[in-house]
């Protein structure tokens, strides 16, 4: 595995792994902990140094049970968590990144993760109550007090993570970006290019859709994302399958799956994109990891970027609320 730079020095591997589906969202949890432990540290063995975390995945038990995963390897590897959103009674409500919060989720996840500093910190959502100046110093100071490495944003605008980057540098940008979600491409993209920032695509397998696995009849149960996501809605999912089929033909010429192309095209969109599929199977963690020695020629990624253009997706990445909270 290759590695990459975020901002100008965090080196992680190209491709990195994102361990919220191991705690929520995607059907119930795996029953088994050290079974998920053992996922993840052989993600490690497989060149993967990148992991990315949350207070609110669980909420907390994600960052238990990756600072648990990373003890024998913390010198390994680079650890992203994230705060932002207010959590009460074990659940989201609302966001809050008030100075005095964001010292509070810094040190809870320090103490969750069983690590001296926090590599990668995240504001998981923009808070329109708090200045981004007040977000950028206040995690400036847990720099300087050796609390934290680097900053990073979460679903911002443009303009946030200019303002922001002018306080405290900005090391890493995390979005959803795929070959389904292109939102970044118009603005955000050029921001981090000019500015030296790294950018993190989040569900860059389109929550699995982008695999081909998910059938055109596929249901969700309440407790699963996707179930509320209006694109995986019976309808849309049937109109997007025109999607995945070309992805599939196109995976079919070079020996490799879907999911491989889909992280292969990320790749080759930008030398500072680093996208973290998420798993819970050994195999699917090799076959990602592989994804970078999938090579794309420009005829197939100036194919793949119009992929949009002949076949537009169908419904929403989230739903109403969701879409008002990205972009601020």
């Amino acid at each position: 595995m290759h590695t990459r730079t975020l901002g100008q020095r965090l080196e992680v591997s190209a491709i990195g792994f994102g361990a919220m589906g191991m705690s929520m969202s995607y059907g119930p949890n795996p029953g088994d902990r050290d079974d998920m432990i053992g996922v993840i540290r052989y993600a490690v063995e497989q060149g993967v140094t990148f992991i990315d975390t949350a207070e609110v995945y669980g909420p907390y038990d994600n960052e238990e049970l990756v600072g648990e995963a990373i003890a024998p390897v913390r010198d390994h590897v680079v650890v992203a968590t994230k705060f932002g959103f207010n959590i009460v009674d074990g659940a989201m409500r609302g966001v809050n990144s008030r100075p005095e919060q964001i010292r509070r989720v810094a040190e809870g996840s320090l103490r969750r993760l069983g690590v001296d500093t926090l590599d990668l910190f995240y504001q998981h959502r923009v808070d329109p109550a708090v200045p981004i100046e007040d977000v950028a110093g206040t995690v400036g100071e847990l720099v300087a007090e050796g609390k934290v490495r680097h900053f990073g944003l979460s679903e911002a605008g443009a303009g946030t993570i200019r303002r922001a980057h002018g306080v405290h540098p900005v090391t890493a940008v995390q979005s959803e970006y795929s070959l389904w979600t292109r939102d970044p491409e118009p603005e955000v993209l050029p921001v981090c290019a000019e500015l030296g920032i790294g950018f993190v695509p989040f569900s860059p397998l389109g929550k699995g859709f982008l695999t081909g696995t998910v059938a055109a009849d596929a249901t969700f149960g309440a407790g699963e994302i996707r179930a509320r996501v209006p694109r995986f809605q019976a309808e849309n999912l049937e109109a997007n399958q025109a999607i995945v089929d070309q992805v599939r033909a196109l995976a079919a010429t070079h020996a490799a799956t879907p999911g491989q192309i889909a992280l292969a095209w990320l790749l080759a969109q930008h030398p500072f994109i680093v996208p973290i599929p998420g798993t819970r199977r050994r195999e699917r963690l090799e076959e990602n990891a592989a994804a970078t020695t999938v090579r794309l020629s420009a005829d197939d990624i100036a194919d793949l970027d119009a992929l949009l253009t002949r076949t537009a997706v169908a419904g929403n990445r989230y739903d109403e609320a969701g879409m008002a909270a990205v972009g601020l």
